[in-house]
């Protein structure tokens, strides 16, 4: 009876022994399972949390531009604002000054040619456009000689080149302007800065990094704005050149016509 009874409580032990492991692979393979689970949910979140913040691009333009602060980013940007007005001005104006010159020379001579003076004056009345005033004011005195009708085309000529440079000037100020106020913003933005640190004692990123955002900010938005406002600029010197040149060569063939034809 005693060995029978040992033998059954060994059998016993050996079946306690065996599952208890099994027990504690179990709780392991849920301790696992659980882990992969928050891991999966924090990647989720990781990725989910970009798309929340992302932000538009007028919505980024006006919080950098409460950050540089109103009293600097206003001036810089009132001068885009005129520059660009004034800009949009020239080019429409330029555009609308732009003529066939050859079709109008040939119109001129066309009626020259028969001594039409009055027709070829209409033509001119009824063209667009600086050289088309020009040719105007040339032979509107045919009748005084060809020297009065060459200093007429000349004279004229200065005035209307002034009116295609109208509001130059305007535009070239706010290009200087824009850098210059986004520089005083930048030194105002230093001074505050070393305030700062002698405030706190201290020269840590925090304490500077309010009056250095101001400073670089300002800079940033000036020169942008000069840079815009620049390469307009130079198209626009571009187009008056253009139309300058029509100017001088359709006065020289106008010239030309009148020598050949007026009697």
């Amino acid at each position: 009876m005693s060995i029978v009874g040992l033998l059954t409580f060994a059998n016993f032990n050996d079946v306690k022994a065996q599952d208890a492991p099994n027990a504690e692979g179990t709780e392991q393979i849920e301790a696992t399972d659980s882990a992969v689970a928050e891991e999966a949910v924090a990647v989720e979140e990781t990725v989910a949390a970009p798309a929340d913040d992302t932000k538009s691009f007028h919505q980024m333009l006006k919080e950098k531009y409460i950050q540089g602060g109103a009293g600097w980013m206003t001036p810089v940007l009132l001068c885009l604002i005129f520059g660009m007005a004034l800009i949009i001005e020239r080019i429409l104006y330029l555009n609308m000054a732009s003529t066939n010159v050859k079709k109008l020379l040939e119109g001129i001579e066309d009626n020259v040619k028969g001594g039409n003076y009055e027709g070829a004056k209409e033509l001119c009345r009824n063209t667009r456009g600086p050289v088309a005033s020009i040719f105007y004011q040339g032979l509107d005195r045919v009748d005084q000689g060809l020297e009065n009708v060459e200093k007429a085309v000349t004279s004229y000529g200065g005035v209307q080149m002034a009116r295609l440079e109208n509001n130059l000037t305007w535009i070239g100020l706010f290009i200087a302007l824009a850098p210059s106020f986004g520089f005083l913003g930048t030194v105002v933005g230093m001074v505050q800065a070393f305030d700062d640190i002698e405030t706190a004692g201290d020269i840590s990123p925090t304490v500077v990094a309010g009056g250095m955002k101001v400073a670089l900010l300002t800079t940033i938005f000036g020169l942008i704005t000069a840079i815009i406002l620049q390469i307009f600029y130079n198209y626009i010197l571009t187009k008056i050149e253009s139309l300058v040149d029509q100017m001088e060569d359709g006065s020289i063939s106008l010239m030309d016509i009148l020598v050949k034809y007026h009697k």
